[in-house]
């Protein structure tokens, strides 16, 4: 079963779909999310989030200024700023 990510900024949605792994860097450091993950809120610390989705693609915005949340195979990444890398 995927991750439903979405990744949004202050004024606009950055990235939504579905994917098999997400990795934030939260201010106690970088953590990765896969289907099944307990529940967690987290403060984002500047730097990388890289989304793997499920076709394999490789998606990197930086972030910073925000949270994580991971509830019922939902991850919810809110940013003050945040910018597609590639």
């Amino acid at each position: 079963m995927p991750l439903k990510v979405s990744l949004v900024s202050a004024d606009a949605e950055i990235w939504s779909g579905e994917a098999s792994l997400v990795i934030a860097k939260t201010v106690e450091g970088e953590i990765g999310f896969m289907a099944g993950h307990e529940p967690v809120l987290a403060i984002l610390a500047e730097g990388q989030v890289r989304i793997t989705e499920t076709s394999g693609t490789k998606v990197i915005a930086d972030a910073r200024d925000g949270f994580v949340s991971v509830e019922h195979d939902e991850v919810t990444i809110v940013a003050g700023n945040a910018a597609l890398v590639s």
